[in-house]
């Protein structure tokens, strides 16, 4: 009697947990099913160049749409009819690169003609903001640099306030000597650098490309600087530091909280998930938004 007992606790014991197991994976593969962000508390954007070598823009939108993230940024003009069939904004449209920027006056013809044809285009296609950059120092003296940015600036943010779309202004690191990690020589590196820029411009439509990555490694304290230019952040970029990797736990940023704060200050825009991948960059992406959808 207790071996037959014995047996047959055993019988429905294992039959028990491998339905259980069985239970357990159809509702991780449903998971993976299921949109990464839910919440909608932060709004989701991917960088389309950090993604570009492994995905079509097509194939781009399908993950897009399937991790809940209702933007893909970074994209050329040309390309924007396939975001809005699959129903997609660009969060924030290129202008002129990072190293001839508004810092030097010989590039400022060139700059305000490539910043206000996006302007354009984002008036024309619905989409809030274009990217902005100081441009590298070339012996320019870091005042100088602000009355150059200032005086270029105020030539074209009357347009954009016009045509009622963002000039976003963007810190980037200058310590990482990298490629697309870091830009040495690089002059606005610093978040309060920038600010002031933008604070002399004094235009709403002027703001700030708050970039976690890039002010990590510069600066610091994030979530007390988003407090402090809560009213100034037009956009925001994530990526894991160091190595501008994956948000895994091989990096040091603590995203969740950071992200608590953006929706605490009242932040309305849009976060753009630009991390390089190391590994799978569907699963890499999935754990991302995951982690930043608080």
């Amino acid at each position: 009697m207790t071996e037959k007992l014995n047996r047959r606790q055993m019988l429905q014991t294992g039959s028990a947990f491998g339905a259980a197991w069985l239970t357990g994976n159809a509702a991780l593969a449903d998971d993976k099913d299921k949109p990464a962000a839910v919440n909608n508390r932060i709004h989701q954007s991917i960088v389309y160049w950090c993604f570009q070598e492994h995905w079509s823009l097509e194939e781009t939108c399908k993950v897009a749409r399937k991790l809940g993230c209702p933007s893909i940024e970074l994209v050329d003009p040309k390309h924007w009819k396939t975001l809005k069939k699959y129903g997609l904004v660009c969060a924030i449209a290129g202008s002129h690169w990072f190293d001839k920027g508004m810092n030097n006056p010989k590039y400022h013809e060139m700059c305000i003609a490539k910043m206000r044809q996006a302007i354009d285009n984002c008036a024309e296609a619905g989409f809030p903001n274009v990217i902005t950059f100081t441009g590298f120092r070339e012996n320019i003296s870091d005042d100088d640099g602000i009355k150059n940015c200032v005086a270029g600036y105020k030539k074209i943010v009357g347009y954009a306030e016009k045509k009622k779309v963002n000039l976003c202004l963007e810190m980037l690191n200058s310590r990482v000597a990298e490629k697309m990690k870091g830009h040495p020589g690089y002059q606005g590196d610093h978040t309060d650098y920038c600010m002031e820029i933008i604070k002399k411009v004094g235009s709403p439509r002027l703001k700030l490309l708050f970039d976690i990555y890039h002010v990590q490694i510069m600066d610091g304290d994030i979530i007390t600087r988003i407090r402090q230019y809560a009213d100034y952040i037009g956009h925001v970029h994530t990526a894991g530091n160091p190595g501008r990797r994956e948000l895994d736990d091989k990096q040091e940023i603590n995203y969740p909280p950071i992200m608590r704060a953006l929706v605490e200050v009242g932040y309305k825009g849009y976060v753009g998930q630009e991390f390089i991948p190391t590994g799978d960059p569907y699963q890499g992406l999935r754990q991302a938004v995951k982690l930043c959808d608080v």
